[in-house]
């Protein structure tokens, strides 16, 4: 009848939402994509981009400046007397001098690959365990290493640093290796451990009834497809060890002999507050390696991060 016919056009009853065409409402994935694809989104976040990068931006023209200028004027001058010098960068690393960076640059280098390294290789066979072998208490343990993400490293630095003390390793790099270790591992093994239980199971079992034992199955088959989530995690665990500086106040010796260059800025900073010449400088030759780092594999990283979170 004609009274009781509608209208496409007509409002949607108590402020509900008309299906798309075909007859399916838009997904929330599909509503979230359009909120954030929009003119408002895109102007936000570039306002955000810009208020994030001009301090950066600062301290990089100040490591160009000439220490005179830094302490009478402020990097924004330079706009209107630009005067640029390469005497900031060459003082932090003309190994000649005693405000070089350059021992300490080889011993962050020297600590971030082992504390790199150890930690997947272990957290490697680990997860492999947890996921395609079973033993008595495998469940509970998987909890417990889980559950060490959430203690702070500051209530384990005391009881390790007595017994290095004991082992006679303080201030060693053995000490910092092992630290960094302990501290990565229970996010690198639950990470790969997820990554792994996405592999479907029929790969294993037919990989079994050919004959293929672990060993065979985690060097031909888990490790190539492991790749994105080593990645991620080596990404992360680079960028944290080699801006880390309370492991590093804790366990490594005086002098250049085992100290990274965290802990160098940092007495730079204490001994030398007014000299940023040589802070801003030292800490741009701080960025250059995470920052290749990361640009070389960031293809891995949000896949890596994300493997293991949905299923489906």
């Amino acid at each position: 009848m004609s009274g009781l016919s509608t209208s496409p056009d007509d409002v949607a009853i108590d402020g509900a939402v008309p299906p798309a065409a075909g007859g399916k409402p838009p997904s929330a994935a599909a509503a979230a994509k359009k909120r954030l694809s929009s003119p408002w989104a895109s102007l936000a976040a570039v306002i955000l981009a810009i208020v994030w990068t001009i301090p950066t931006a600062g301290l990089l023209i100040t490591s160009f400046r000439p220490a005179l200028d830094i302490n009478k004027t402020g990097w924004w001058t330079v706009f209107t007397n630009p005067d640029f010098t390469l005497d900031n960068y060459k003082a932090v690393l003309d190994s000649g001098q005693t405000t070089s960076l350059s021992p300490y640059l080889v011993n962050s280098i020297v600590i971030t690959i082992p504390a790199v390294l150890l930690p997947i290789l272990l957290a490697c066979l680990a997860a492999y365990a947890f996921a395609w072998t079973d033993f008595k208490g495998k469940n509970v343990l998987f909890v417990a290493i889980f559950a060490l993400q959430v203690v702070p490293i500051q209530v384990t630095l005391l009881p390790l640093l007595k017994l290095y003390v004991t082992l006679d390793i303080s201030g060693t790099f053995w000490a910092i290796w092992l630290s960094h270790t302990m501290f990565g591992l229970p996010l690198a093994i639950f990470l790969l451990h997820n990554f792994m239980r996405e592999i479907p199971a029929e790969l294993i079992e037919a990989a079994r009834v050919d004959g293929a034992g672990h060993v065979t199955i985690f060097f031909r088959m888990m490790l190539p497809m492991l790749k994105p989530a080593i990645a991620a995690f080596g990404i992360y665990q680079f960028l944290w060890v080699w801006n880390d500086l309370l492991v590093a106040l804790t366990f490594a010796g005086p002098g250049s002999a085992t100290a990274p260059m965290t802990k160098f800025l940092f007495d730079l900073t204490g001994s030398r507050g007014t000299a940023w010449y040589l802070l801003s400088a030292g800490a741009f030759v701080s960025m250059v390696i995470p920052v290749i780092v990361f640009l070389s594999l960031q293809r891995y990283f949000v896949r890596g991060l994300l493997a293991g979170s949905v299923k489906g």
